[in-house]
């Protein structure tokens, strides 16, 4: 139990609250967040490839996630250096802006990873369409990447050349930066699917402590555990050699876990 003597002082921080998060979506993020700037961009990309897999997949098995939702967490994961898809889903109960993009759903990396793989060259194309967006908008960098990171040729034959030039060397920067996100995300997913096994979340729980109420009692378990492995070094130091007052004072208060 915890001392309640001093409670007033504090903001309540119970796990029992409700509503800790507004009902709406369009109030959890500030307005100048990221992640509002990525589903605004995919708002207006062309999302058509992607959409004509699936109808020619239509009818089979169970509803699946939105394509732009899904493609927003990959935008918004890779630009901030969140390539495993691991990781991505769980943001998606953990990171306030990736539960926005993912509008409170939560795909599992296994779907994740399949969706990137089925629509990879669809999503290099949209991923392309975002940054050349976003360049023209005036954005300097997209999370962790830089929008323009191309040089002019310094022996450009005429003024008018320049311009096209740098299209052209921006849309090639484009294009390598955008397959190396990928190239990133399917390195990451292989490592951890060899890590941890196909289908298996990272680092989970064991299972009796992966519920509340077996957690709980393990937890309490082993707090008795604890009190009693000190108990009995305070017996067996006291059957060596009195301690002196220090430090028998200092093994009771190891002795006791709960709270005064």
């Amino acid at each position: 139990m915890h001392s309640s003597g001093v409670s007033k002082h504090f903001r309540p921080c119970g796990l029992d609250q409700l509503f800790l998060l507004p009902p709406s979506l369009q109030e959890w993020l500030p307005q100048d967040h990221l992640a509002r700037f990525i589903a605004d961009i995919m708002d207006e990309l062309d999302m058509s490839a992607v959409y004509t897999e699936y109808e020619r997949n239509d009818g089979r098995g169970l509803a699946a996630y939105h394509p732009l939702m899904v493609t927003r967490l990959l935008l918004y994961g890779y630009c901030i250096g969140v390539t495993s898809s691991r990781r991505i889903e769980r943001a998606t109960y953990d990171d306030l802006a990736f539960r926005y993009l993912a509008t409170d759903q939560h795909p599992d990396h296994d779907t994740i990873a399949n969706f990137r793989s089925q629509h990879l060259k669809a999503l290099a194309s949209l991923f392309v369409q975002a940054l050349r967006l976003c360049q023209k908008a005036g954005l300097v960098k997209l999370g962790n990447v830089a929008i323009d990171g191309t040089k002019i040729l310094a022996n450009a034959s005429t003024r008018r050349s320049v311009p096209y030039q740098k299209l052209k060397e921006r849309e090639q920067y484009w294009k390598e930066t955008v397959d190396r996100l990928l190239a990133d995300a399917q390195q990451a997913d292989e490592e951890e699917n060899r890590r941890y096994g196909v289908g298996q979340p990272a680092d989970p729980l064991p299972a009796n402590l992966a519920h509340a109420k077996s957690r709980l009692a393990a937890i309490r378990e082993a707090k008795e555990a604890l009190e009693q492995e000190a108990k009995e070094q305070l017996e067996a130091l006291e059957k060596v050699s009195p301690p002196a007052p220090e430090e028998r004072a200092s093994a009771k208060r190891g002795s006791r876990i709960a709270d005064r």
